[in-house]
């Protein structure tokens, strides 16, 4: 019997075996019927991905500047930090929490039990002056901001481009709620794609 063939054999006396055989739809209105399944399972896919995992931002000012700038395109990975901690360093998306209407793009400079101040532009954690290769000397004001402790479900966050961006300074500390993903990828302008991190 080869493998591509199926076949019954009666036993003697037993009744004739019966065999079931569907045939697929065939003609236009199945070919219709199958693409609007596979549109609707793709669509579904698309959905499931841009509310659970993956969803595409534009950059819109230059606070992250030299990183990102003023509309670039990026995606958000909105499931990391289902899974993950949130990190010093990390560039992350959150609602505003003064107007939650509206999305900022910042990194991360304190997490919950950190105390975070600024000398001279230096910004100093836990009593230690933290590398910051991201920011070029032209962008950092030397400024002095007092200490600020970060309270247990929230982060102290700036902009890379400090003199330029309105940010933990300002307006305080993020919940940790209001962060609903990590900058990961920069896919425009086309001569500018690769990791944000």
């Amino acid at each position: 019997m080869s493998v591509d063939t199926l076949s019954a054999v009666a036993e003697p006396g037993a009744a004739e075996p019966t065999a079931l055989l569907v045939r697929p739809p065939s003609g236009a209105r199945a070919v219709l019927v199958s693409l609007a399944k596979d549109c609707a399972l793709a669509g579904l896919f698309f959905l499931f991905v841009i509310v659970f995992l993956f969803q595409p931002f534009r950059v819109e000012g230059v606070s992250m500047a030299p990183r990102l700038h003023d509309h670039e395109r990026i995606i958000v990975n909105k499931f990391s930090y289902r899974v993950g901690e949130i990190e010093r360093g990390d560039v992350v998306v959150f609602w505003f929490p003064e107007d939650p209407e509206k999305s900022f793009i910042k990194r991360v400079i304190g997490v919950p039990g950190d105390r975070v101040e600024i000398h001279h532009g230096q910004v100093w954690v836990n009593g230690l002056a933290i590398a910051e290769p991201y920011v070029p000397d032209e962008y950092r004001p030397a400024e002095d901001r007092g200490a600020v402790m970060v309270k247990k479900g929230y982060y102290y966050v700036l902009g890379d481009h400090r003199s330029q961006s309105y940010d933990s300074r300002a307006w305080g500390l993020v919940p940790q709620r209001y962060i609903f993903g990590k900058a990961v990828f920069r896919y425009w302008p086309p001569a500018q794609i690769g990791v944000v991190q």
